[in-house]
């Protein structure tokens, strides 16, 4: 794991580019909209028999109005956060979906503390990386689950980043 990095020939301890899960790809999606189509096309044939014809018109708005909130919602998971971990930084930025950098957050590994919110119930709930009396809420659209790997995985780099440069990586 240990590559160069932007920042000279520091070497990095951890690099993660997280991401939004979608559930629906892109086949699901295009499945979906044929049967929601189809099924709305038969029903508004149905009311055109009966002499209701505007229904049909208002049938074709609904499936329009779910193409576009489905859209909406996949133009969303183009937004992402990238965290890095060298000897002597820690960096995270988050990227809007458009692809501009939201908010750069940078640290000193040595004096950050990876905060965690667990539920009895549910798991963690929330990853905090507090320094000096600044908090960053990070990795906020992952599951439970995926914070929980995550932390690790993040805790495991912080503390090798806070034993130093000099020592033979874990």
């Amino acid at each position: 794991m240990a590559r160069d990095n932007d920042h000279g020939n520091e070497p990095t301890i951890f690099s993660a580019i997280l991401t939004p899960h979608r559930s629906l790809g892109p086949t699901g999606f295009l499945i979906l909209m044929l049967c929601l189509g189809a099924a709305s096309f038969a029903t508004g044939v149905v009311f055109v028999l009966l002499g209701a014809w505007p229904v049909f018109g208002f049938l074709g708005l609904d499936v329009l109005l779910v193409y576009l909130a489905f859209r909406i919602n996949y133009r969303s998971a183009r937004a992402y956060e990238e965290v890095t971990v060298t000897a002597s930084e820690l960096t995270v930025r988050k990227v809007s979906p458009r692809g501009r950098v939201r908010e750069e957050w940078t640290a000193n590994p040595l004096w950050v503390r990876l905060h965690q919110d667990i539920h009895e119930e549910f798991g963690v709930e929330r990853l905090l990386l507090v320094s000096r009396g600044e908090r960053l809420s990070i990795a906020g659209f992952l599951s439970p689950k995926e914070k929980k790997s995550f932390a690790e995985a993040l805790s495991k780099a912080l503390f090798e980043a806070r034993r130093g440069p000099t020592q033979t990586p874990l």
